[in-house]
């Protein structure tokens, strides 16, 4: 019988760190799953990879994404409950640590994309920072009466709260070390909803990155975005926002949908040619924007045509 061999050292360390990083995930415990259609889908895993410069996607089925520097990172959207101990793992598989998190942003406060924030946010001790409306709602742990959809009610809306958010200004920036993120409020899907943008570098080429919020009309049965007697309408809000989108600089466009920005189709074509970035693209807010109120319009003749 061949005798067992000691592990060398390269393979000893590498299995200590696979190890130490299934072990500190697990450390990231999820609040109470949510379960919906789609929700299969949405919590699906991926791996995490480079976007640009200090910018990697850390989501799955779903788009979280992570902006680094040695002073400590910043994470955008949190998704699913379910999905905080894989974002993290994520984190950990880009060699960066989930303590190491500074500030925890949100596009808008959905569960999709804010119910695993305060799991995330009790693993990191990290600051959390959103627009006044959006912070009602994530300390509320769901969305509020004015949500298009806040008529689902809460066992299909509500999440865990998050504790402790600063209300940020349209227009401020937030800062973490040599990272600094401007907010742009842009409602319309969600009251509190927000844009993010920052610069990342690669050497001398530095890009102007987009988060930008979804903007879907999209709404519990019997919201009218158009108005009714319960509420005004809020189609000039939600035009704005898509201007707003749309005149943003923008040379890499992120969304929290993966879909809304072809994401699968631009790593297959980063695949076949590694030497060019197919997420740098000059025209991607304008086409976002633009297709956004394709979608605004029809729900708009929908509702028109429905007393």
């Amino acid at each position: 019988m061949k005798a067992e061999t000691p592990l060398s050292k390269p393979t000893f360390v590498l299995a200590l760190f696979l190890v130490s990083a299934c072990a500190s995930a697990a450390d990231v415990v999820a609040d109470p799953p949510k379960h919906c259609d789609a929700c299969e889908g949405w919590s699906a895993t991926r791996e995490p990879f480079a976007v640009f410069g200090n910018t990697w996607f850390v989501g799955g089925g779903l788009s979280s994404v992570l902006i680094t520097s040695t002073d400590g990172h910043v994470l955008i959207d949190g998704g699913l409950p379910q999905s905080a101990p894989a974002i993290a793992a994520n984190i950990r598989k880009l060699g960066f640590r989930i303590e190491d998190v500074k500030l925890l942003l949100n596009s808008h406060t959905h569960y999709d994309h804010a119910g695993g924030l305060a799991a995330l946010q009790r693993a990191s001790g990290a600051a959390v920072a959103a627009s006044p409306a959006a912070k009602r709602a994530l300390e509320k742990g769901g969305p509020t009466p004015d949500d298009p959809q806040f008529a689902f009610g809460p066992v299909h809306n509500d999440y865990a709260a998050v504790s402790r958010v600063r209300a940020v200004r349209d227009g401020e920036t937030v800062n973490v070390g040599p990272i600094s993120l401007k907010a742009h409020f842009t409602p319309g899907h969600t009251p509190g909803g927000t844009s993010w943008t920052w610069r990342s570098c690669e050497g001398d080429r530095c890009l102007d990155m987009v988060y930008a919020d979804s903007l879907n009309a999209v709404s519990a049965p019997g919201f009218r975005f158009s108005g009714d007697g319960t509420h005004a309408s809020r189609v000039q809000e939600f035009q704005k926002s898509m201007d707003k989108v749309a005149a943003l600089r923008c040379d890499i466009l992120l969304a929290p949908h993966p879909e809304l920005i072809d994401l699968d189709a631009k790593l297959a074509a980063r695949a076949q040619d590694p030497t060019v970035n197919p997420f740098v693209d000059s025209s991607a807010c304008r086409k976002y924007a633009a297709a956004a109120r394709g979608r605004l319009d029809k729900r708009l003749l929908e509702e028109r045509a429905t007393p």
